[in-house]
C-alpha cells in the first residue's frame, strides 16, 4: 500500500471513531490517538511522560502511538530538556505540515477559501467581494480558488490536504428583503447540497457548518484566553449570530441552528408602540449599519472594504454601537440566565476599536440589569476576528479527523 493510501486509510478509520466510541481495539487506539493529539494541540508540546499522566494511559501504550503519529509526520520531536535525574524529556509538538484542510465561507457580501495547516496558521486565502452569493459565481470562484492555493504548496504538501470546511448562513434564502437582493437570487440556495454539488469539483470530503458556528469554533481552538468552558460567542458580521459552547464542546443543536442569537426578541429600539419587540438581527447587525449610513447620505461601501478601519462615521456609527449594545445586552442576560454561561465572547468583521466600544457599553448595559438569582459572567473580547468564520470552516476537517473539539 503507498504512503498516501496508508494515510487516507487511517483518515477514514479516525473519521469512523465517533461511531465506534472505542467499542473495537481499532476504535479505541484512534481514541486514544485523538486524545493525545488534542492534548498536543492545548498545551503546544509534551513528553511523553506528561501525557502518560494527564491520559492515564501507560508509558508504553503512549511511546507507540507517538512514535505512529511522528512516522506519518503529524507530530515533530522537540530538542531534549536535560537538567533532571533521569533521562532528558523530549517534548513532541504538532508538525504544521501534518495535515492541511480547506476553509470556505459562503458570506452574504462575499466569498472567502482558506487553506489552513495542522497548527491553524493560513497558508493561503483568497476573497471575492460581491454585491449577493450566487450559486454560479460560488462554484467558479472554488474552482479557481483550488487550483490556485494548491499549485502554491506543491505536490507533497497538496496530498495531505484532508478536506473542505463549509461555512454558511442559515436559511440564506430567508434574508432577500434585508440585504435589497432579488428574492430568485437566494431562492437557489434553498435546495443546493454543498456535498453533492462540490464532489463535482474535487474528491475532497466535505463538512457543512453554520457560518457562525464555524466561527465560534475557531473561538474554542485557536482563542478563548479566558479557558472559559461554557460560553455564548457572538459574532456581528454583515448579520449578527452566535454559537454555544458547554464544557469545551460547540454545540451545533440536532438540526444545526443551536446558538441563533440572531433571531432572539429583544425589545424594540424605535419609537412603535405596535412593536413591543423585534429580531435582534434587526439592529445589531452591520446592514442596519449600512442603511442608516444610507439614510443619512454617507458612503457605506467603506463597511465592506475593510474590517481593520471604517474611517470617521460620526454619530451614526455612535448610534448604531448604542443599538447594537442595548440588543446583545438583553440577550446576553436571557443567555446567561438559561445556560448559566460564564462568559459572553464578542467578536465580528468589525474595526478592533468598535468591537472595544461595544463590549465596553454591552457590560454596562447588562450589568446594569437585574441580575439577581444568576451566577456572575464575564462580557469579553474575541480573539480571531474578521477572519474567524473562514478560519473555523478550515478546521471543520481537521477536527473532524484528528481532534475531540468538534461540533456535537
Amino acid at each position: 500500500m503507498s504512503k498516501k493510501s496508508k494515510e487516507q486509510k487511517r483518515s477514514s478509520d479516525r473519521l469512523s471513531v465517533t461511531a465506534s466510541q472505542g467499542r473495537s481495539q481499532t476504535g479505541l487506539r484512534l481514541h486514544n490517538e485523538r486524545r493525545i493529539l488534542s492534548l498536543i494541540r492545548q498545551h503546544g508540546a509534551l513528553p511523553k511522560a506528561k501525557i502518560a499522566e494527564l491520559t492515564g494511559l501507560s508509558a508504553q501504550a503512549v511511546t507507540v502511538i507517538i512514535n505512529d503519529l511522528a512516522g506519518e509526520e503529524l507530530l515533530l520531536k522537540g530538542e531534549p530538556h536535560r537538567g533532571r535525574v533521569g533521562q532528558p524529556s523530549v517534548p513532541y509538538s504538532l508538525n504544521p505540515d501534518g495535515a492541511l484542510a480547506y476553509g470556505l465561507k459562503v458570506g452574504r457580501r462575499s466569498f472567502d477559501l482558506t487553506l489552513e495547516d495542522f497548527v491553524g496558521d493560513v497558508r493561503g486565502a483568497l476573497h471575492l467581494p460581491c454585491p449577493y452569493p450566487t450559486v454560479d459565481n460560488m462554484l467558479s470562484f472554488l474552482r479557481r480558488g483550488l487550483e490556485s492555493l494548491e499549485s502554491g504548496i506543491g505536490h507533497d504538501l497538496a496530498r495531505r490536504i484532508r478536506g473542505i470546511g463549509v461555512a454558511t448562513p442559515f436559511e440564506l434564502w430567508s434574508w432577500a428583503e434585508e440585504l435589497s437582493v432579488p428574492t430568485e437570487v437566494l431562492e437557489q440556495w434553498r435546495d443546493f447540497s454543498f456535498e453533492e454539488e462540490l464532489a463535482a469539483i474535487t474528491d475532497y470530503p466535505v463538512h457543512v457548518c453554520n457560518d457562525d458556528t464555524a466561527a465560534c469554533v475557531a473561538e474554542v481552538v485557536f482563542g478563548n484566553p479566558g479557558n472559559y468552558r461554557d460560553f455564548l460567542y457572538v459574532f456581528i458580521g454583515s448579520f449578527i449570530g452566535s454559537g454555544v459552547v458547554l464544557n469545551d464542546t460547540p454545540i451545533m443543536g440536532s438540526r444545526g441552528n443551536a446558538g441563533a442569537v440572531g433571531s432572539m426578541p429583544v425589545p424594540y429600539t424605535g419609537n412603535s408602540d405596535a412593536m413591543p419587540s423585534q429580531q435582534l438581527i434587526m439592529s445589531a447587525s452591520v446592514t442596519t449599519l449600512e442603511r442608516m449610513l444610507v439614510a443619512a447620505g454617507q458612503d457605506s461601501a467603506v463597511l465592506w472594504k475593510s474590517s481593520d478601519s471604517w474611517g470617521n462615521l460620526g454619530e451614526t456609527l455612535d448610534e448604531w454601537i448604542e443599538m447594537v449594545a442595548s440588543g446583545v445586552a438583553y440577550a446576553t442576560v436571557s443567555s446567561a440566565a438559561l445556560m448559566d454561561l460564564e462568559a459572553i465572547v464578542v467578536d465580528g468583521s468589525i474595526p478592533h476599536s468598535v468591537r472595544q466600544q461595544i463590549v465596553q457599553r454591552v457590560e454596562e448595559k447588562a450589568h446594569a440589569m437585574d441580575l439577581r438569582g444568576m451566577s456572575s459572567f464575564q462580557i469579553v473580547e474575541g480573539t480571531i476576528g474578521s477572519k474567524a468564520q473562514s478560519i473555523g470552516s478550515a478546521s471543520l476537517p481537521l477536527l473532524a479527523n484528528f481532534f475531540n473539539v468538534a461540533p456535537d
